[in-house]
């Protein structure tokens, strides 16, 4: 039963369209302005992720902001990052980049971590409210420590050396307003890495309006490729 319903959902979120989070993207937010995202992934083998995701509006194309992630196998991710609009304002296409650095933990060890992405979109109108496109591509790279054994004669030496991590992401994203309380936010994620299978996912999840500056989100993670459970996503956005 729990697999029909998860199917059922799945099926019907991607039917609805294709794409991500609306708050990950290349337009500025207003000086003075805060986005604030918390978010949660469960999936059906009880793996948990939460998040936290927060921009404030430097000036007009300046943006700063900060991410804190965390899983159930223990390891925790800070990065503080500056995005800066590439475009002069004008047209229809947006284009950023941001870079930041931050710390992973893992296994009781705390490495760095960095981080370099570039973002294109566009707004559109459509026959309801409209909507918008985003492409984002970015690559992180996260210190790990590598552990070898060199035998000197009759004794064994142990070396830990840090090596890089780089996991490379592309979302693309299309999200449509059928009414101005109601969006379906579609995100087709793509990951690779050296030490792992190449993923790919389909996250969906309708964003209500809800009294005051708050936005519910609800919806689900479909794997389309690589080891990946289905999930389920809640999170709240709020703008002030």
């Amino acid at each position: 039963m729990g697999k029909t319903v998860t199917r059922f959902l799945c099926a019907c979120l991607a039917w609805l369209v294709a794409v991500p989070f609306a708050q990950a993207g290349p337009w500025p937010r207003d000086p003075g302005q805060v986005f604030l995202a918390i978010s949660g992934e469960y999936d059906k083998a009880q793996n948990s992720h939460l998040g936290l995701y927060a921009e404030y509006g430097l000036s007009r194309r300046r943006v700063l902001g900060f991410e804190l992630g965390h899983t159930d196998v223990g390891e925790t991710t800070a990065m503080i990052w500056y995005q800066k609009s590439l475009d002069g304002g004008q047209g229809p296409y947006r284009l950023s980049y941001s870079m930041g650095f931050g710390a992973i933990r893992r296994g009781g060890e705390i490495l760095p971590l960095s981080q370099a992405a570039v973002m294109l979109g566009r707004g559109f109108s459509g026959p309801w409210d409209g909507g918008w496109m985003t492409v984002e591509a970015r690559v992180k790279v996260a210190g790990k420590t590598e552990e070898i054994t060199v035998r000197k004669g009759l004794t064994q030496v142990e070396y830990a050396y840090l090596t890089p991590e780089i996991v490379g992401k592309l979302d693309l994203t299309l999200g449509i307003r059928p009414t101005p309380a109601w969006a379906i936010v579609n995100q087709l994620r793509l990951e690779t890495r050296k030490d792992n299978d190449f993923q790919a996912k389909l996250a969906s999840s309708v964003v209500y309006d809800i009294p005051g500056p708050a936005r519910l989100e609800m919806g689900v993670v479909g794997p389309l490729a690589g080891p990946s459970e289905p999930a389920i996503k809640i999170g709240t956005w709020l703008e002030f």
